[in-house]
């Protein structure tokens, strides 16, 4: 039983997913703290209400009823900060990696009607040949002439 648990985790997908995983999470974390760090303060400059930052109040007077908007501005700008490096840093080239290894298949074309009709010729020219004997076929050559 544990042998076989040894072995999925050996795989190299499983290893690489796993590689994956914290090194994606290590860069999120990275990310998250430039945008809190930078990003939301810039956006809070940008609202009306200088107390909360960017964002609007449902109920005037009643600082819960805030929505803020800069948070889900920056978690949208996380989100595609993590996607594009993931993609840039380990999708393309592993995609490009695998498309130079991969052996390309030869597409053969169609033969064309000449072709075809060439071959079907040259194998009834062998089997009439095959089916003959040397003297019968030299008869026939003779009255035939």
């Amino acid at each position: 039983m544990l042998k076989g648990f040894k072995e999925l985790l050996m795989r190299g997908n499983v290893l690489d997913l796993a590689v994956a995983v914290v090194m994606g999470t290590a860069f999120t974390a990275i990310v998250t703290s430039i945008t809190k760090g930078v990003l939301e303060p810039l956006l809070a400059t940008l609202g009306g209400n200088k107390e909360y930052g960017l964002g609007f109040q449902i109920l005037a007077g009643k600082p819960s009823t805030f929505v803020a908007l800069g948070p889900i501005i920056s978690a949208g700008i996380n989100f595609l900060c993590v996607a594009a490096v993931l993609y840039f840093v380990l999708i393309l080239p592993m995609n490009t990696i695998k498309h130079r290894l991969s052996k390309p298949t030869a597409v053969k074309a169609d033969p064309t009607e000449l072709e075809l009709l060439t071959e079907i010729r040259d194998l009834l020219a062998k089997q009439h040949a095959d089916r003959t004997p040397q003297s019968a076929n030299s008869k026939t050559a003779a009255t035939l002439d």
